[in-house]
């Protein structure tokens, strides 16, 4: 009798433990997201010969204080923002990182990004690439036994080609969702920097670099 009920008892810590771990109250605090991947080496060491310049992407977003929030299962929220408060900046830099290492075609190729508010030299540059953040979101919602993480992206990126004068325009939208038993912030942080990863994955996919200008993949 003694041992069923000690079992009964470690049963009930463990379903409260769960139901706490689910999602308890919100306490208003905002959690920063670090969206800076790991890039892999390109195959080809040495870069081509054109220069990148990107500039910080206009954020259109409608609520630009915050990327989102988390709805805990027993009432209040927690937010969520990216580490420096600045989305644009975080899109510029992934895509810069990503050209750097493995951009057309697997390779290597000179970029910088531009200091934010800077106008850029154009004698510095054969490609100016600018973009408009029109979404970039994450956000759970804590229920019994689980939390479901949705996140989305939408913006539109502009390539300026100096040599002729041309503008290569493209829009990259995504989102992506999963369900976790045990949440951590660590699952939103995983899951927006896919969705970021697979928009500039669809960028390249849709443009290429012919005679040192931007051009839209045949």
């Amino acid at each position: 009798m003694k041992q069923t009920m000690g079992r009964l008892g470690i049963g009930i810590v463990f379903v409260a433990s769960l139901l706490m771990g689910a999602g308890c109250g919100g306490i208003g605090k905002t959690f920063y997201l670090d969206l800076q991947q790991k890039q892999t080496a390109a195959q080809y060491l040495e870069p081509e010969p054109v220069r990148i310049v990107i500039e910080t992407f206009e954020d259109r977003r409608l609520e630009k204080s915050r990327l989102g929030l988390r709805t805990h299962l027993w009432g209040g929220v927690s937010y969520f923002n990216v580490a420096g408060e600045r989305p644009g900046d975080v899109m510029a830099q992934a895509l810069a990182d990503r050209l750097k290492t493995r951009g057309w075609k697997d390779r290597a190729w000179t970029v910088r990004v531009a200091s934010s508010g800077a106008v850029t030299n154009l004698n510095d540059a054969d490609i100016v690439i600018s973009g408009q953040l029109l979404d970039f979101s994450a956000n759970a919602k804590s229920r019994l036994f689980s939390t479901v993480v949705n996140t989305s992206s939408k913006m539109v990126i502009t390539a300026r080609n100096l040599g002729d004068q041309s503008v290569t325009i493209r829009g990259v939208e995504g989102a992506q969702r999963d369900t976790v038993v045990w949440f951590s912030e660590d699952d939103v942080q995983q899951l927006l920097a896919a969705t970021l990863k697979d928009g500039i994955d669809r960028f390249l996919d849709d443009t290429t670099i012919e005679q040192k200008a931007l051009r839209p993949a045949r």
